[in-house]
């Protein structure tokens, strides 16, 4: 078992707490929080280890994650590396993306791995068709929360969006051409609704709209592709996947046919496959231990957080 430490007690640095405490990959060794009162107040409900100093927390695991507000991830992850340890980094990866590009180096001059949390893609409804996701042209994501005081310190792309930018570099293997968007603040210092388009160089468009002042929830994304549209449900984790293929020359009563101008049949069909439930940050976290200990890729390498960076940035550079 890895020894895990965690930095940062928020919200979610309570749920990672939680997770690694009844991992079986992890032994959670305790935790570190800036704010001393809230350390000592988790400690005492919870029983986790409280650190008084980030050092010492370093020095006595194998693994650091860092779920710190973005600004200190930087000048954590770096300390975690200096001395030899895995670092699992909360998304966005860093402030800038020159952060995260030291932080690449640093990995590799230390020997060590790093994963950034990029959780949707531990979603289930995700992971049960991203083998189907061959060369999708055409994507529509929106990403809508109710307002949060939590996380408005971030423009909402560094807060919602990223997340989609992430899983579309992911199944888009082509470059970034251009990027356009526009993003209004409404009762924040930062946008609070964002709208990208970004466009790749083999011809692939997606449309992102992000929101953190919406009456109800979604997170739903749409692929289209080549003789098939694929819908993931990224809050109501479920999938639809649509798929044409040429009409057999005798149809059934209940076979959907489509007919086109040139006269050329194709028959509809639905696949969609099984979702399995699963807890997505203890998957994220668990792939970690099983890269560290299989000395393998991360599922969520340190270029792929830095790359969701980037075309954040240069969304937000656009408004």
């Amino acid at each position: 078992m890895l020894k895990a430490g965690v930095l940062g007690a928020g919200h979610l640095g309570k749920i990672h707490l939680r997770l690694l405490k009844q991992s079986e990959k992890f032994e959670l060794v305790g935790f570190y929080d800036a704010d001393k009162d809230n350390g000592k107040k988790v400690e005492a409900e919870f029983g986790y280890k409280f650190f008084d100093t980030i050092e010492a927390l370093i020095d006595a695991v194998d693994v650091v994650d860092i779920v710190t507000p973005t600004l200190s991830h930087y000048d954590c992850a770096k300390q975690a590396i200096k001395k030899g340890k895995h670092i699992f980094i909360e998304k966005p990866i860093t402030n800038t993306v020159e952060e995260a590009e030291t932080i690449r180096t640093l990995v590799a001059e230390h020997g060590v791995k790093g994963q950034v949390g990029h959780v949707e893609r531990f979603n289930p409804a995700f992971t049960a068709v991203k083998d189907q996701l061959d060369s999708p042209m055409f994507i529509e994501a929106h990403r809508l929360a109710e307002f949060n005081p939590r996380g408005t310190d971030v423009p909402v792309v560094l807060d919602l969006m990223i997340h989609d930018i992430d899983v579309i570099l992911s199944v888009v293997k082509s470059k970034v051409k251009n990027v356009s968007a526009s993003g209004v603040s409404v009762i924040s210092d930062t946008p609070d609704i964002a709208n990208a388009r970004i466009e790749f160089v083999n011809g692939c468009v997606a449309n992102i709209t992000a929101s953190r002042i919406s009456l109800k929830n979604m997170r739903k994304t749409r692929f289209f592709q080549r003789d098939a549209y694929i819908s993931v449900d990224f809050l109501e984790k479920k999938c639809e996947v649509v798929k044409m293929k040429d009409a057999p020359e005798q149809p059934g009563d209940f076979d959907m046919i489509l007919q086109n101008a040139e006269g050329i049949k194709k028959q509809i069909y639905f696949d969609n496959p099984e979702i399995s439930a699963n807890n997505a940050i203890l998957d994220e976290l668990e792939s970690f231990a099983n890269a560290i200990n299989t000395n393998t890729t991360p599922v969520v390498t340190l270029h792929d957080g830095t790359e969701a960076l980037r075309v954040a940035t240069m969304i937000i550079d656009q408004f």
